[in-house]
């Protein structure tokens, strides 16, 4: 039957030529195999037909990091919240979006415009420069040259901050408070006009916008590697003319628990030991997709969703395992980081991932050519046979 449910972030929809799709069962949740061999989780909190016909629903789990590394955690009951982010206006401004951007420096300068043209009207009011009699006279000596009203003291105050010079209006030495005021607009011109090329620089290169290039896998897996039970998900950079520096990767599992002494933590965090494959410690080489590895054993936070029977996956306690890759860029030396996370619906047990097969190739004239990965079986798996566990202090098999 046809799956109907929608699926969030670029999970695949299920098509309507999937008339013999399989429901599978994962980590703490549902999963679909369809005709071509794809596997793909079933959405939390939705209620699917399974090929049977019967309906399914899976344990949902609210995610506290999106899959494109977005944070899901909102803040409420905190006192003078408001205050606070004013007090840090230039990270305020920083986070915002463009637009928003865009439209404060447009009011920052109209404003700072509108003020100043305010003060020059003002000077040559009290001066009586716009005394009709005084405009016609021609040996009056004006503190601003040309001036006849509110428009002209606007289009001198704009001249003035942005050093345009038309050489129509210019100032006199027959007003102190005119000379005064010249200096201290021309020094809060140049202070707003750093400050907004400064943020609109900082916003163009943040490297933030370097983890568009650091992908990773759609799902995690669970399965043996080298004998040992093995928690695993690719990372790549995309990025090959200037790769990460000084990469390291962390996995942190979010659930509930209760402590020895019975009390109830409802978000725990506990911090997985991860490596690259081959790697020591969590140092990544990012030359080419690397596939991440957690070794479940018994210090290990996955052991106590394992159940000691057989091979199966406790359910009753859905959890969340946030990946967070971290570097510097190697073009600008800032530091980047990416992150995304697994629900356990999403961590499929019994599977491996797909080989990338590396393609080299030799230049014409002889020299070194270059390789090249595949990324068509980057987020694909396949089912493999799994071991009884019985859970000892060495983890025999």
């Amino acid at each position: 039957m046809a799956s109907k449910s929608s699926f969030s972030d670029d999970r695949s929809l299920l098509s309507d030529e999937d008339n013999n799709a399989q429901t599978i069962m994962g980590l703490g949740g549902l999963h679909t195999r369809n005709n071509y061999g794809a596997t793909i989780p079933i959405a939390e909190n939705t209620i699917q037909e399974s090929a049977a016909g019967h309906q399914l629903e899976t344990n949902g789990v609210q995610r506290s990091v999106t899959k494109k590394g977005l944070p899901n955690v909102k803040h409420k009951n905190i006192r003078y919240t408001d205050r606070v982010f004013w007090t840090d206006i230039f990270t305020t401004i920083l986070d915002a979006q463009w637009r928003w951007l865009i439209l404060a420096v447009f009011i920052a300068y109209f404003t700072t415009w509108l003020i100043f043209g305010i003060i020059w009207y003002s000077i040559l009011y009290f001066h009586n420069d716009f005394e009709p009699h005084n405009l016609a006279n021609p040996t009056w000596r004006p503190c601003v040259t040309n001036m006849e009203d509110f428009t002209s003291t606007f289009l001198f105050s704009l001249e003035t901050q942005q050093t345009t010079g038309y050489g129509f209006y210019h100032i006199t030495e027959k007003c102190a408070s005119a000379v005064v005021t010249l200096c201290v607009q021309s020094i809060i011109g140049v202070i707003l006009e750093g400050l907004c090329v400064g943020l609109v620089l900082l916003k163009i290169s943040r490297a933030k916008k370097r983890t568009a290039t650091l992908i990773f896998s759609r799902n995690a897996v669970i399965c043996q590697r080298d004998g040992q039970l093995c928690f695993m998900f690719r990372v790549a950079d995309l990025r090959s003319k200037s790769t990460l520096l000084q990469a390291t990767i962390r996995a942190q599992l979010i659930s509930s628990r209760v402590t020895l002494e019975g009390e109830e933590v409802p978000i725990s965090q506990e911090e997985l030991e991860v490596s690259g494959d081959g790697e020591k410690g969590n140092n990544l080489l990012l030359l080419w997709p690397t596939t991440v590895i957690h070794k479940i054993n018994q210090n290990s936070p996955l052991h106590r969703f394992i159940k000691e029977d057989n091979i199966t996956l406790k359910m009753t306690n859905p959890f969340e395992i946030i990946v967070i890759l971290e570097g510097i860029v190697e073009s600008t030396s800032l530091v980047t980081q990416a992150r995304t996370s697994y629900l356990s619906s999403e961590i499929l047990w019994g599977h491996r991932f797909k080989s990338l097969t590396p393609i080299r190739y030799s230049s014409k004239s002889g020299s070194e050519g270059s390789t090249f990965i595949d990324y068509t079986n980057f987020h694909d798996t396949y089912a493999v046979d799994m071991p009884s566990i019985r859970l000892t202090p060495e983890w025999s098999y």
